[in-house]
């Protein structure tokens, strides 16, 4: 028994299926220089290619872990009879399959605009740096992962799991956020001109330093999230709800609340109030809102007009 790298498993596994580079390359839509660089070691295929690899080689995925032990034999169909021995049975009981080894963590500095993520479950994995327009993440669960510096124009995000994933200076214009599960999420410093949250709950996230100005969030509920420093002019919030939520240092020139529901929400600049942050609020349309005391009296202290607004 001997332990391979990935490249040997893949030349050992194609040759076992008998199968030229070329002719393996034609099955997986790719040039045969791509499959030759794969077997000198010069690159590996992505999470999808891995899987389709499995497909046509009739191998597990598990088999491409260069932790796993390989053998010539261990690619050798075995057929099956329609009796089982004893002693059999007691072997395959054994030999249950072991978990699915977390072998393709790193997808950083990737080409994969267009790619189909939909559906996988993925957790830490790190995309960074990376091409990802138009790819699609629709109901994959990402926990934990990381994108930053990367062009996620027009993604779709659509049911998708981002708890605890950070997502950092990255262009994510026209990206779609529908029903997405949003917790300890972090936004800093990314580009989400046109993005568009709707039916979503964000809890604990953090939208720092972020561009929000043409970003759309519909139907929309905000408990424990941050919009420090970031800039929300002209945004239309109406008929939302905020709950713990930290407006601090941000801009909100002609934002609007309209039928809003507030509860302990800040609206406070990092330093003292200024005759320009007075305007800004002054800015702000409360029309129809509903809020607790504090944050009723908090507003009122620096001049907001909330003639309009019921305190619960």
């Amino acid at each position: 028994m001997e332990t391979k790298t990935i490249s040997g498993k893949i030349a050992q596994a194609r040759k076992k299926a008998g199968m030229s580079q070329a002719s393996l390359a034609q099955l997986l839509f790719i040039s045969p220089q791509a499959v030759g660089k794969w077997e000198r070691g010069e690159s590996i295929p992505d999470i999808l290619t891995f899987q389709r690899l499995a497909e046509i080689l009739s191998v597990d995925l598990n088999y491409f872990s260069e932790n796993m032990e390989s053998s010539e034999n261990e690619l050798e169909y075995k057929p099956t009879t329609a009796r089982t021995t004893e002693s059999e049975q007691t072997i395959q009981d054994n030999a249950k399959p072991s978990p699915q080894r977390e072998l393709l963590m790193n997808f950083s500095g990737s080409a994969l605009a267009q790619t189909d993520f939909s559906g996988i479950t993925a957790h830490n994995r790190k995309f960074n740096g990376s091409n990802l327009c138009r790819a699609d993440f629709s109901g994959a669960d990402l926990t934990g992962s990381s994108f930053k510096a990367s062009d996620i124009r027009e993604a779709n995000f659509n049911g998708t799991n981002l708890t605890d994933c950070t997502l950092y200076a990255n262009n994510l214009i026209e990206a779609s956020f529908n029903k997405t599960i949003f917790i300890r999420t972090v936004f800093s410093a990314s580009d989400l001109a046109g993005a568009k949250f709707s039916d979503a709950k964000l809890i604990d996230v953090k939208l720092t330093s972020t561009d929000l100005r043409n970003t759309v969030f519909e139907r929309c509920c905000f408990s424990g999230v941050d919009f420090k420093s970031s800039d929300l002019s002209g945004l239309c919030f109406e008929g939302q709800s905020f709950i713990d939520v930290k407006f601090d240092n941000g801009t909100l020139n002609e934002a609007s609340f309209k039928g809003a529901t507030f509860k302990n929400v800040s609206f406070r600049p990092t330093f003292a109030i200024t005759n320009r942050y007075y305007k800004t609020l002054e800015t702000i349309c409360f029309d129809g809102a509903m809020m607790d005391k504090l944050t009723f009296a908090a507003l009122k202290g620096v001049g907001v007009n909330l003639l309009n607004v019921t305190i619960i």
